[in-house]
């Protein structure tokens, strides 16, 4: 719900300032970053097609905007990093326990599984 945003926001920004892990902060700072923006009216990303094509009956609009934003981070992880697809995952599954709703971890991980083994299906993102 929308008055849990603020506090989820602190969150991400306390837990950034404590973080050792380079990868870690950095991954942090994205989901920041893209979840301040998705409160810009027709904003999207490159990874929203994909997002999009692996979860056909949750429409971006109706998805809660901390999961989007940990979506659209690890995809675009996924789509061009040399990190194990499996930490990748691991790690957006971490973070929506942490900033998500009580669901959000299990569709993070549905979500992003779907995509990756599009992936292996098709040799490509679709």
């Amino acid at each position: 719900t929308n008055e849990k945003i603020p506090y989820r926001l602190h969150q991400l920004q306390s837990i950034m300032k404590t973080s050792t892990d380079p990868r870690h902060k950095k991954r942090e700072l994205k989901i920041a970053k893209i979840f301040a923006q998705s409160f810009i009216p027709g904003f999207s990303t490159p990874q929203d097609s994909l997002i999009a094509n692996a979860a056909p009956e949750w429409p971006l609009a109706n998805i809660n905007k901390i999961d989007l934003a940990i979506l659209r981070v690890a995809t675009d992880e996924l789509m061009g990093s040399d990190t194990p697809p499996k930490v990748v995952i691991d790690e957006a599954v971490e973070f929506a326990k942490k900033f998500g709703a009580e669901n959000s971890a299990s569709f993070i991980n549905g979500v992003l599984g779907t995509i990756l083994k599009n992936k292996e299906h098709h040799g490509q993102f679709t």
